[in-house]
């Protein structure tokens, strides 16, 4: 099963975005979502399938939300991945060149 889908990411969350299946747009994406996303700027699309794994999201899980509820949203990794690999990436930056 192949999905042309579009990817909005939101102008509000930085690392957010919403899936959309392209022929559908925005129609299917409740109001209320996306008066909290933002207005949706296009990043990119992209043809989904089950065989081709995403880099931060369950293809399979994408896929179903597409079908059943017509979008699916990704959110911002948390803040404390970030700050766990932070001091790490700090002393990378300090050691002599």
């Amino acid at each position: 099963m192949k999905k042309i889908c579009s990817i909005y990411r939101s102008p509000r969350k930085n690392e957010m975005y919403l899936y959309v299946l392209k022929a559908d747009a925005l129609k299917r994406v409740p109001e209320g979502l996306l008066a909290a996303f933002g207005t949706p700027q296009l990043a990119f699309s992209l043809i989904l399938t089950p065989e081709k794994p995403l880099a931060r999201e369950d293809i399979h899980k994408v896929l179903e939300n597409l079908e059943t509820q017509g979008y699916h949203l990704q959110m911002p990794p948390p803040e404390d991945d970030y700050i766990e690999h932070l001091p790490e990436e700090l002393l990378r930056r300090n050691d002599p060149v």
